[in-house]
């Protein structure tokens, strides 16, 4: 099986959206690593994503973090953006950083910390009216370590009229996107562990509320494919987190864990309609690189998700709806694992050469002196990372 003109163009279509503080320092609960060329301001860390973007074309588009990426002046940082060949997406909320947060944030007992959080988010949407971002993308922290300790119900209230409050002063044009996670930081009960509890929470708000999906904010086994159905079928799937994790916690580099798993997240993608443009479905990585170079990493990672969808473009679906009808289970299976174990990088190389990129971008990278240049340029100064 070969990439055809179809698959090709569907392919010169894909956007992948950078988040902007993959490029700044991380590392684990005990200690985050200060590596060389680090930015230093947000607008070294869109030239660093203006590098990816200039090397594979997938990645015109830079998720925010407020207030790890506040500036006097956004309207500047929207021009700067674009004069690289970049614009800036998803802006993404913080309220798991403050003191004030310890016992939850848009849950919270006290209606003085609630009105706080709520106040965040109304600066969150005033920054995306002046970048001109259509998502606010909020991940909550919020939950409790033992039983007991909170009101379950009563916290779920209190998070419907905070959310609430927040949807009320979104634009038309703009959406409240939702996020999940299984655990952590709270360990006996998250206030939004789940799907379902993001789905119950924006269904109630509006048509402008949808879920963001994070591959790694679910349990072990967890069937993630089938949540991908479901939210398109209900036509509530705001967004990916691109990342993966072995383990317990999550933002390694998309696919790195489980090839198999994206392959087939994105097939269901496909399925239900969300490759279209206009579907709405925002892809976006969320990962954190702990020890490998920031820039390289990035590449690696919108890299494995286009060939990934290539692949999954590649699915007979004509042949395996017949063997599905027809109950041959074998089948239907060999025809999902032959586009699967197809080798598309010799396609994918040929198919970037003729569009005037690398065939090779991360070989492209490591030649261009670009992670020499900032090393040796960004010397003093505080590098970004966690917090910064």
């Amino acid at each position: 099986m070969g990439l055809n003109d179809g698959i090709l163009n569907q392919l010169a279509e894909q956007v992948i959206e950078l988040p902007s503080w993959a490029f700044g320092n991380s590392g684990t609960r005990f200690k985050v690593f200060a590596t060389p060329g680090t930015p230093r301001t947000v607008e070294e860390k869109l030239a660093d994503a203006a590098k990816v973007n200039e090397l594979t074309a997938l990645a015109p588009k830079v998720a925010l973090h407020i207030p790890w990426d506040k500036v006097d002046d956004y309207a500047a940082l929207r021009t700067y953006a674009e004069d690289l060949g970049v614009s800036l997406g998803t802006i993404n909320s913080n309220t798991f950083q403050d003191d004030i947060y310890k016992f939850g944030s848009l849950t919270h007992v006290d209606a003085a910390v609630r009105r706080k959080a709520i106040d965040h988010h109304y600066e969150c949407i005033e920054i995306m009216n002046q970048t001109g971002s259509r998502d606010l993308k909020i991940w909550l922290a919020d939950g409790t370590n033992y039983p007991g300790q909170g009101d379950i119900r009563g916290r779920q209230d209190r998070l419907a009229d905070s959310l609430a409050e927040i949807y009320a002063r979104i634009s038309p044009e703009q959406r409240l996107v939702l996020e999940y996670k299984f655990f952590e930081p709270a360990f006996y009960h998250t206030d939004v562990p789940d799907w379902g509890t993001s789905y119950a929470q924006v269904a109630a708000l509006g048509e402008n509320a949808v879920v963001c999906l994070d591959t790694g904010h679910h349990a072990p086994g967890t069937n993630i494919e089938f949540i991908v159905a479901q939210l398109l079928r209900l036509g509530k799937l705001g967004s990916f987190d691109f990342n993966s994790r072995f383990y317990a916690d999550d933002d390694l580099i998309v696919g790195a864990a489980d090839p198999f798993q994206l392959f087939r997240i994105i097939y269901e993608v496909i399925r239900g309609g969300g490759l279209d443009p206009d579907a709405g479905v925002a892809f976006m990585l969320d990962q954190c690189h702990n020890v490998e170079d920031k820039v390289p990493g990035q590449i690696r990672s919108v890299l494995n998700v286009q060939e990934m969808t290539a692949r999954a473009l590649l699915v007979d679906t004509d042949a395996l709806f017949a063997a599905q009808q027809a109950g041959d289970v074998l089948g239907a299976n060999a025809i999902f694992m032959d586009a699967f174990y197809t080798d598309v990088r010799p396609d994918l190389a040929t198919w970037r050469e003729s569009r005037g990129l690398p065939a090779d971008p991360l070989k492209a990278y490591a030649e261009s002196g670009y992670q020499k240049t900032i090393e040796t340029e960004r010397v003093g100064g505080t590098q970004a990372g966690w917090g910064a």
